[in-house]
């Protein structure tokens, strides 16, 4: 005998996975920091700076309270997809989280530029693996301390995968994987491309400390 329509079965308010996906990756695309900053200040975040477009230029550019508010939404889109796809899609929730990054770092809104996906990397790690939010966070917050935020984030990134694989299997993994490999590679590539002559030690200052010449050694003690 066939189920009655009205009875709900085991997916039937599922959101397609197709349009959890979209969600994903558009939303991510929003820059809310990059639109916070160009309503407030007036600066475009692609020009100025390191050309990111993320929390720390909304914070130079128009300070503490407009990067709270912006910076919360940059967040919030990275749980989005994860929340969407929920607990019973696990590969769609990491596919959806991944999709985040991919749009906040080359939001097709900024013409392929974007954040480094820390926002919305914590949003979804805070649904999906909260502990990989503390590493997060634990990385941001002390790298800045030292004044080498991008070597903390390197650092906390380096460990994810290890760590969210012991304590989750193949899922951790997929995860972690899906939000290194963006930010990673965002973080080489970059919005700019590299300056005339530079050498391959560019890339590996951008890889390890997110800028494209290496600190001097007095900040690194």
């Amino acid at each position: 005998m066939s189920r009655p329509l009205l009875v709900a079965g085991p997916g039937d308010h599922q959101v397609p996975a197709h349009r959890v996906l979209a969600t994903s990756f558009f939303l991510g695309a929003v820059p809310f920091s990059g639109a916070a900053a160009w309503a407030l200040a007036g600066v475009d975040l692609r020009k100025t700076g390191s050309g990111t477009v993320s929390g720390s230029g909304l914070y130079e550019a128009a300070g503490f309270g407009p990067l709270a508010v912006a910076g919360s939404f940059d967040v919030a889109k990275g749980a989005v997809g994860p929340l969407l796809a929920g607990k019973d899609r696990p590969f769609l929730a990491v596919a959806s989280a991944g999709l985040s990054l991919v749009g906040h770092n080359w939001s097709p809104f900024l013409g392929g530029a974007g954040g480094r996906g820390i926002s919305p990397a914590l949003g979804a790690t805070l649904v999906l693996a909260p502990e990989a939010t503390v590493l997060l966070g634990l990385g941001l917050g002390v790298g800045r301390l030292v004044h080498q935020s991008g070597l903390g984030t390197f650092i906390a990134l380096a460990s994810m995968i290890p760590v969210l694989t012991r304590r989750r299997g193949w899922r951790g993994a997929a995860l972690a994987s899906a939000i290194a490999v963006p930010m990673l590679a965002k973080r080489v590539v970059g919005n700019r491309p590299p300056g005339s002559g530079a050498s391959g030690g560019v890339l590996v200052s951008r890889l390890l400390f997110d800028r494209d010449e290496w600190p001097r050694s007095d900040c690194l003690m």
